[in-house]
């Protein structure tokens, strides 16, 4: 069945509006499940070196320990899970 887009847009527009909700989700729903991922050559390049995100608390003398303490709070939190 071939239809021009004017004809599938009558057919969506006579339909009742609860009809045309859920063709909007099926049509959302089809659009995440295809998704086409773009090609890493037409991905955006980041320069994570000169972002300024990227190492933005280097100076924070507070945070030093920070990998031993969120070791420990995952230790101690992981375990209660488990038990």
């Amino acid at each position: 069945m071939s239809m021009t887009q004017e004809e599938l847009l009558n057919e969506f527009l006579s339909l009742p509006a609860e009809a045309q909700r859920q063709v909007l989700k099926f049509i959302a729903f089809l659009r995440q499940k295809y998704r086409i991922n773009e090609p890493a050559s037409q991905a955006r390049d980041v320069d994570l070196i000169n972002d300024p995100f990227i190492g933005m608390w280097r100076e924070r003398q507070d945070l030093a320990n920070s990998t031993a303490w969120v070791r420990s709070v995952r230790k101690n939190e992981w375990s209660k899970s488990r038990g």
